[in-house]
């Protein structure tokens, strides 16, 4: 076909539009995802032993659900003084790192990749866990939330104002954390930086009413945050780092919404924005805040026009809800928490249609293989 005398080619071009969702392959960073779909960090307290140590019963449990595009390992304190639950895994001790080693080869050689989540719960702990000793956090304010222990539930209490050396060490014990994960074979870390833990009671004036540099000002209380990161990316790329942030959290944990928080997540993510990290990883609400004041229902919505790198969003998310969020370009990746405590191929059920099994909330901290990896496969 020719066009006027010119005898030009008329090209005749077709748009062609890629469709994402959940099971197609992802670039993070320089890892590629084989999928979309995220295990999210699950607290379930199998560490039983005297030094928090990981076991081969944890390494089974994240190999059997290794074919998630990415796994996020359950909180892992990165101190003593970081432990609010019972039997959780740390990563500070050296047998710690070495006896993480099972797992990361594990999920590796089943084509897995796997981030640990770097954890310290500051004022949600109790004398219990720490040898008698108070509990650290940024303003001695108690967060009157009762602390689960193997001994029942007891109430929290007022924790120790952590000092300007306090801090400082607490970010150095993030670092090492992020250092002793890479000699784990970790394939990044995400801070736990959410839920009314450690990092979170520093951005909220409900939990932080200090004068010094680290409370007062959003710029202030968020501070923590980019001190943490400048001294981690010493130990490991920035791109192997992601950061997990819940910025609708209401009367969890302690923690309330005010006229503040919506800037001052604002603050902190386009912050983020002058990191190459690996991901953001936002919380949807975990209770209903359409009719709390100064709160945002739909983190995702407003987050997206924020950050600028990849995203990724949890809470309460199903196969169809997570293809409709990837293929409209409200995330980049969807990662599910429950389905995959009694799915551990939770990816090729969705793919398949095949119906999902229901956990046994009994036994989501109980100790040993009963519901934890004796959930049956679907193939």
């Amino acid at each position: 076909m020719w066009l006027d005398a010119n005898f030009l080619p008329l090209r005749i071009i077709t748009k062609i539009t890629i469709v994402y969702n959940l099971f197609t392959e992802y670039k993070l960073g320089d890892i590629t995802l084989k999928n979309r779909v995220v295990m999210a960090p699950l607290t379930r307290g199998r560490a039983n032993n005297e030094g928090n140590v990981p076991t081969e019963l944890i390494a089974e449990y994240y190999k059997q659900r290794a074919t998630a595009g990415l796994l996020i390992s359950e909180g892992s304190q990165i101190s003593k003084m970081g432990v609010g639950y019972a039997n959780t895994p740390g990563i500070y001790s050296s047998e710690q790192t070495e006896a993480w080693k099972k797992t990361t080869n594990a999920v590796h050689q089943a084509g897995g990749k796997i981030f640990i989540q770097l954890w310290h719960v500051g004022r949600m702990s109790h004398p219990y866990f720490l040898d008698g000793e108070l509990p650290m956090a940024p303003s001695a304010i108690n967060p009157v939330h009762p602390i689960r222990t193997p001994e029942g539930e007891k109430p929290s209490v007022t924790p120790h104002k952590m000092t300007k050396e306090e801090i400082s060490i607490v970010i150095s014990q993030f670092a090492k954390a992020a250092a002793n994960a890479v000699e784990a074979g970790f394939d990044g870390v995400e801070i736990h930086s959410s839920n009314g833990y450690l990092l979170h009671q520093f951005f909220a004036p409900c939990s932080n009413n200090r004068t010094d540099e680290y409370g007062g000002s959003i710029e202030n209380r968020c501070r923590i945050m980019f001190e943490l990161l400048d001294e981690m990316k010493k130990y490991i790329p920035e791109n192997r780092i992601g950061v997990r942030l819940n910025p609708s959290s209401h009367n969890y944990h302690g923690l309330t919404i005010d006229e503040e928080t919506l800037p001052t997540f604002d603050y902190l993510i386009e912050g983020l924005n002058n990191y190459n990290l690996a991901y953001l990883h936002l919380s949807e609400p975990f209770t209903d805040v359409t009719d709390v004041q100064y709160s945002e229902p739909n983190i995702g919505k407003r987050f997206r026009k924020v950050y600028k790198g990849t995203l990724m969003m949890n809470n309460g998310f199903t196969k169809e809800s997570g293809n409709e969020i990837i293929e409209s370009d409200g995330a980049d990746l969807v990662a599910f928490g429950v389905p995959f405590i009694a799915n551990p191929d939770l990816v090729y059920r969705m793919q398949n249609n095949i119906e999902l099994a229901v956990a046994d909330r009994k036994k989501y901290y109980s100790l040993g293989p009963a519901g934890y990896t004796d959930y049956p496969f679907a193939t």
